[in-house]
């Protein structure tokens, strides 16, 4: 069971206009002390139930100048800092051994995000996820480093998950919300009580967009 506040851990099958859904109420982080074999997991099961497309969502530090607290970021690739690889061990047949990373997040869906927010107003940046293992905020050091790396917000979750579900051929669109800034002068110190109240706001605009997305598959 996830062991964060805020996360229920609950398992939800129903239907989302004509579709057929699943969805995750909270997840396992790697930070709780599971392994990368445990944080995935769901991601096998999903697939031997025959989903087809993944939609993920974090809250997530933003490193961009161009960012404000409660901004939807569309996740366009991600960098991997886990200290443990979720592919790593025999490979499971759903994929191949060394899988290719381009496009992971995948480009029709992030095509179609930006044609609904263009039509309802909802504003959207774009930017590559950091994911690391937490649980520690990054340092404002930490924050600059990233941001060099060519990252525009860090987080700890989703990179797991995508990878796997990217190895069992399942689309994947990923959205971060923007929860805090980090890495700018003066530094700003930042709470998980903040970061879940800035999600709750922003969560009935990135439920829309979703909601509109899987209506249009």
């Amino acid at each position: 069971m996830s062991t964060v506040e805020g996360h229920s851990g609950k398992l939800i099958f129903g239907k989302l206009g004509n579709k057929d859904i699943l969805a995750m109420k909270g997840r396992f982080h790697y930070y709780e002390g599971y392994d990368m074999k445990q944080v995935t997991f769901p991601e096998r099961v999903m697939y031997e139930l025959g989903i087809e497309t993944l939609f993920v969502s974090n809250a997530a530090g933003g490193m961009s100048p161009k960012f404000r607290i409660g901004d939807l970021m569309v996740i366009t690739d991600h960098i991997n800092f886990f200290p443990e690889h979720p592919l790593h061990g025999p490979n499971f047949p759903t994929g191949p051994r060394f899988p290719d990373m381009h496009q992971v997040y995948d480009p029709e869906l992030i095509k179609m995000a930006n044609e609904i927010a263009e039509e309802k107003g909802i504003r959207l940046v774009h930017g590559v996820y950091v994911g690391v293992q937490g649980p520690t905020f990054e340092t404002p050091a930490e924050y600059r480093m990233y941001a060099k790396l060519g990252g525009q917000a860090v987080g700890m979750s989703t990179v797991p998950e995508v990878i796997v579900a990217h190895h069992c051929g399942i689309k994947t669109f990923g959205i971060s919300v923007i929860t805090d800034l980090g890495g700018f002068d003066p530094p700003v110190q930042v709470s998980h009580e903040e970061v879940q109240e800035a999600a709750n706001k922003a969560q009935p605009i990135m439920t829309g967009l979703i909601r509109e997305m899987v209506n249009r598959l």
